[in-house]
């Protein structure tokens, strides 16, 4: 019965850093290009998986035929770079208990690098080519391109 807390429950995510008029709120899945789901996967298939660019890219690009393999390639790209650019944040967490594999607080069991390059220069040419070498054939080879590397 207190219809402030079921307004601000509902609220969509957002940094609130712009002000909000009647044609624009910003959000936080705007800002970023993908969904909150969409990031727990990719943080997800990171973490656990231990999915760097390419096979992250190979995995999703077979998994999501609801996107284009270029989107695919968008949303992998930006990802790792936004990832590579607060990597050091990661590691300057305090202790906590460890209940699943997947987790924020990794400094402790997670043993990648802290400087990352951000543009992930190799890996993004691998995926720019998986992209031009899946958009010029058959629209279902994405799989048996995607397994051939």
């Amino acid at each position: 019965n207190y219809p402030v807390l079921e307004a601000i429950a509902i609220a969509p995510p957002t940094a609130e850093l712009e002000p909000i008029t009647d044609d624009y709120t910003q959000t936080d899945e705007a800002d970023m290009g993908m969904t909150y789901e969409e990031l727990s996967h990719f943080g997800r298939l990171r973490k656990i998986s231990r999915c760097g660019p390419v096979s992250m890219f190979k995995h999703l690009v077979v998994e999501w035929k609801h996107l284009p393999p270029a989107e695919v390639a968008r949303k992998v790209k930006f990802f790792f770079k936004s990832y590579a650019q607060n990597r050091h944040k990661a590691t300057t967490l305090t202790p906590s208990v460890h209940c699943e594999s997947y987790g924020v607080d990794d400094n402790r069991f997670d043993l990648r690098p802290i400087f990352i390059d951000s543009n992930w220069p190799w890996q993004f040419r691998q995926i720019d080519a998986l992209v031009k070498e899946i958009e010029s054939c058959a629209p279902d080879c994405a799989s048996t391109i995607a397994s051939r590397f």
